[in-house]
């Protein structure tokens, strides 16, 4: 572990105005904090927050940040709480501290609905201060570093979430070092055989070429040299997994890829740059198609640098990429940058991109996307994608993501345009909707009065914008469905307590709820944008939680000491007649767990968390929810009737979503508000007499378990 001494030190380095005190005191503080906990390893607990903080240093960062990397694990795994770190450290620190904890409880490895809300969450705290996902950047990489430790399954759930999550949000950040480390050490878990073997074939390579990378720098210094320009030139081999997703890519071997090697230079100016990129075209053939100037049309990070690739007479292809030093800051720390320290002083970098508009430029293009898994998507492609530009007839340039086809390009123009589109040419030619833009093309778009978007359009879209405005007119043309199903799902959950969906009451709850209509309300019901108790609360609040029993629902477990709270795991739904146990969390109270649920083998190694927990004795009032898995015949009615059924078994439906819609039949998961297990029995048993019920199955998912076994 890093002495803090030497922590100051590294700090001191870029900043000799460091504020030692605090970064010292913030060390002794959460050292004490963490005393008596140990990682999976067996080291202190303490270590991880102090590699966290050593990372950070690497981009220059500001003391509240690396006094946050200190912090960022103790209000959630010690008795430390916000007051205290605000009342020692400061607001600015303990709000940081506070924000990371909030990303470490989200579940983003979840399922996809829940993973897409979480990304709101996400997007929403990184809205607050984006050093907070610095830190928790910082936090994945050295968890991963140390994966090691954990046991193979948690293994390969951290390696898959940061292949999908944190390493392109890194990359989008402009991190690209971070995200190329991150996958890598993603990659050696889930797939050791391929990146073991591509580490061999280099070594192979090696033997048989020699030193590429030191001979092609030491000519490309030399051609420099000749032209009177002060560069730096760096080259190195491309890391495993970015050479095995090109492979899969290509759908090539190793044996047929050309530029596994990168080389990089360092000018003084701009100019410089610009010059250099003749000099190599001079010295080496330039392939077509490779070059991209990012100095005169930048990322959205603030990324500048010309990239181009050249192949030599044995025909191998290299690729260099060109920029300033102040150009290659921002392409290492990305918007991190804006924090950089130098000499004391925050680095004055030109090309440092303002955070806030950043990440309101980001977070707006999610922002009217209303579809869960429509918005995950949304995410996932602007974090991957790169750019191509292409042209109007007019000359003026449209920027679209790489992939991208002309049904992108006219939603871009202007939806009117897109939502009219019949048909597109590209330099002159007609092609197909779902043909693939390149960089420089023109492109014209045909339109016609009476077109609508269709719903093959959204397997040929590519971009956020223009599957947000397909999926939001073909919403427009489905409402009459859904205010159709929304009033069955109305008048099913108002009968489970005996009332009637009446006009008057459907107009209270749209005026409750802020819905400008009954005919709204219905649709965004049928749509499961809202559901069917929060629109009975809107005008019925006494009835939110149902007919009471016996049991107050927060007294309904026995066996926890006094005062202690408690709540329900969501991976197995307990219900009262279920045998359950208990497992205490540090701050988070007891999680009631079903005796048979999966998620309880986290916790075979930890009896001293488990406490022997039993139901009460009485009736317990319909406030448990669990949620069913229905297979249903796609006839007329079914769907009414359905809810009708559990309406009549005097349960609750709290939510309806659909997971899969097919000409024949539908896949849907309700949830339902029930008493107990009995309560559940007669439910089931009334859907599987329904004729048109395929199947109702329970739902369980281990991967909902809210709180994880340790701190990681």
């Amino acid at each position: 572990m890093i002495a803090a001494e030497d922590l100051v030190a590294l700090v001191r380095n870029y900043n000799p105005r460091t504020n030692e005190k605090l970064i010292l005191a913030a060390y002794d503080y959460g050292r004490e904090m963490h005393e008596g906990q140990f990682r999976k390893s067996g080291e202190p607990y303490f270590s991880h927050p102090v590699a966290v903080a050593a990372i950070l240093t690497e981009q220059q960062l500001d003391d509240a940040t690396i006094i946050t990397a200190l912090l960022h694990d103790t209000i959630e795994d010690t008795r430390s709480t916000y007051t205290e770190v605000a009342d020692r450290f400061g607001r600015e620190v303990a709000d940081l501290v506070d924000g990371v904890t909030k990303l470490t409880n989200l579940q983003l490895s979840s399922s996809e609905t829940k993973q897409a809300e979480n990304f709101r969450k996400l997007f929403m705290a990184m809205s607050k201060d984006l050093r907070v996902i610095l830190v928790k950047l910082a936090d994945r990489l050295h968890n991963m570093r140390t994966i090691r430790s954990m046991r193979p399954e948690k293994q390969v759930q951290k390696a898959r979430e940061t292949m999908d999550i944190y390493a392109p949000l890194a990359g989008r950040m402009g991190m690209q070092y971070m995200r190329e480390e991150l996958e890598d050490l993603a990659f050696r878990v889930l797939n050791p055989e391929g990146r073991s073997s591509i580490i061999r074939r280099f070594i192979t390579l090696q033997k048989e070429t020699g030193d590429v990378i030191h001979r092609i720098t030491g000519d490309m210094r030399a051609e420099l040299e000749k032209a009177d320009i002060d560069a730096q030139v760096y080259g190195r081999a491309k890391k495993p997994y970015s050479i095995w997703r090109k492979m899969q890519e290509k759908k090539i071997g190793f044996s047929r890829l050309s530029d596994i090697y990168g080389f990089r230079i360092i000018t003084r100016t701009d100019a410089e740059c610009y010059a250099t990129l003749g000099v190599i075209h001079q010295r080496w053939k330039a392939v077509p198609g490779r070059f991209k100037d990012y100095i005169s049309q930048p990322k959205s990070n603030g990324y500048r640098s010309i990239h181009t690739t050249v192949s030599g007479r044995d025909g191998k292809r290299v690729e260099v990429q060109i920029r300033t030093r102040q150009m290659h800051e921002v392409a290492e720390t990305g918007v991190a940058a804006h924090w950089s320290y130098r000499d004391g002083a925050p680095a004055e970098n030109p090309f440092a991109v303002d955070p806030t508009k950043w990440i309101a430029g980001l977070t707006e293009q999610f922002d009217t996307e209303e579809d869960h898994d429509a918005f995950l998507e949304a995410v996932k492609l602007e974090m991957y994608t790169d750019k191509v530009f292409c042209f109007t007839p007019k000359g003026d340039v449209v920027k679209l993501p790489k992939g991208a086809t002309p049904l992108d390009y006219a939603y871009a123009i202007h939806t009117r345009i897109g939502s009219a589109c019949v048909g597109a040419k590209v330099d002159g030619i007609r092609v197909p909707l779902w043909t693939r833009l390149k960089n420089g093309q023109s492109v014209e778009i045909i339109t016609a009065e009476g077109q609508q978007p269709q719903a093959t359009w959204l397997d040929i879209a590519q971009t956020s914008k223009a599957k947000t405005a397909i999926r939001r007119a073909l919403r427009e043309a489905n409402k009459e469905r859904f205010v159709k199903l929304g009033h069955e799902l109305a008048r099913a959950a108002f009968e489970s307590h005996g009332k009637k969906a009446t006009d008057k009451v459907l107009e209270k709850a749209a005026g409750t709820l802020r819905i400008e209509s009954v005919d709204t309300l219905l649709a965004q019901l049928g749509a499961a944008e809202v559901t069917a108790n929060e629109v009975v609360q809107s005008v019925y609040p006494d009835l939110a939680i149902g007919p009471e029993g016996d049991v107050e629902a927060k007294r309904a477990v026995v066996g926890l000491a006094h005062g202690q709270a408690f709540h329900r795991a969501p991976c197995c739904q307990p219900l009262p007649g279920e045998r359950i146990v208990g497992i205490s969390h540090r701050g988070k109270g007891v999680a009631v767990h079903a005796i048979d649920c999966e998620a309880l083998e986290e916790f075979e190694d930890m009896p001293d968390r488990w406490l022997d927990l039993q139901w009460a004795d009485g009736t317990h009032p319909p406030v448990y929810t669990v949620s069913l898995e229905l297979t249903i015949g796609n006839d007329a009615g079914v769907l009414g009737r359905i809810c009708t059924l559990i309406g009549e078994a005097k349960a609750n439906i709290s939510d309806l979503r659909f997971t899969d819609r097919k000409p024949d039949f539908y896949r849907l998961i309700v949830d339902i508000d029930l008493r107990d297990a009995e309560h559940l029995h007669s439910v089931i048993s009334a859907l599987e007499a329904e004729a048109h019920v395929a199947s109702v199955d329970r739902r369980r998912d281990v991967t909902l378990a809210s709180i994880p076994a340790a701190a990681e």
